[in-house]
């Protein structure tokens, strides 16, 4: 039995829902983690497109979760509030009175897919990866959206790498392909920062350094539903350093889709609502360039996926 206006939500669970299929790109659910001056901690909203601001989902139901992985813990009890509130007309605070927040904190795991885009593996001239590759970062290494990235004494090649972030809706373990997608929430922009020669050089060559320095994980701006995105690996993916475009391709270059990376690592580990998955850049990274090409105090990395968004992240 839910805690939190179970009353109220039940009453909306009974209530006929507008048909949401074909997609209506107006009526996107983008979750959002932020906080704001005048308002009491983190709290929940609705990113709305067009710079039409934010919807406070914890004023339009004081009852809801203020984090986003309680959120999705609730499931479809939740996420119906949500539907409500973004048909409903509702004053919304402008962007310029919140921060975001990544769209998730504190996560059980990050999961990691290296060479996972075939024009990627192209570029360091080895072949296509014939199993997933898997490593992780901790999750202490998640900042929000426009947060900055910190450049770490320990490392003097730092590099961008643009990523399509995959968020688990649901627990499970031994998850078939077929029914992958029903454990997922929804999408988001990441920046898989790494530190080269700790990933490369050190640590026994083991990838997990090089990759968890504090900040080193941008998210976001918003968890984009999986019922707002047609078809995820479709999607123009890219970077830019200083306005410079850096990495341009398609998801449709990923060598595993969704459904397999989630069928491949739950056959090892139970995933849990909030959990991320990082599923691998495309060409144009900084160390494969010619000469080599890292970031510097004062650079400007933009990531951005097609229907998802932008990210902007400061190196200092």
């Amino acid at each position: 039995m839910l805690g939190f206006g179970a009353r109220r939500l039940l009453t909306a669970l009974l209530q006929p829902q507008p048909q949401r299929w074909p997609f209506q790109p107006s009526r996107d659910m983008r979750l959002v983690q932020f906080q704001a001056p005048h308002l009491a901690g983190p709290r929940l909203g609705l990113e709305l497109g067009n710079d039409r601001g934010v919807i406070d989902l914890n004023a339009f139901d004081p009852t809801l979760p203020k984090t986003m992985i309680e959120f999705l813990e609730h499931g479809e009890a939740t996420l119906s509030v949500a539907r409500r509130a973004l048909t409903a007309s509702l004053p919304t605070l402008l962007r310029s009175e919140v921060t975001f927040l990544p769209p998730v904190t504190r996560p059980d795991k990050v999961v990691c897919v290296g060479m996972n885009y075939v024009d990627h593996c192209k570029e360091q001239n080895v072949p296509v990866p014939k199993e997933p590759i898997i490593f992780s970062k901790f999750a202490s290494s998640i900042v929000g959206p426009y947060d900055e990235v910190v450049l770490p004494p320990e490392s003097q090649e730092v590099d961008w790498e643009v990523e399509l972030a995959v968020i688990i809706g649901k627990k499970g373990k031994h998850i078939k392909a077929t029914d992958a997608m029903a454990h997922v929430a929804g999408f988001t922009v990441a920046h898989d920062v790494s530190a080269r020669d700790w990933q490369m050089r050190h640590n026994g060559k083991q990838w997990l350094l090089g990759k968890t320095f504090d900040t080193f994980c941008p998210l976001g701006p918003a968890l984009v539903t999986k019922d707002s995105v047609p078809d995820p690996h479709n999607l123009k993916i890219c970077c830019r350093v200083n306005g410079e475009v850096m990495q341009s391709s398609s998801t449709s270059q990923m060598v595993f889709k969704t459904e397999e990376l989630i069928a491949w690592v739950s056959q090892f580990v139970t995933l849990y609502p909030g959990d991320v998955f990082l599923t691998g850049t495309p060409p144009g990274v900084g160390v494969f360039r010619k000469p080599p090409v890292f970031l510097k105090k004062g650079d400007e990395v933009q990531c951005e996926i097609e229907e998802l968004g932008i990210i902007i992240n400061k190196v200092v």
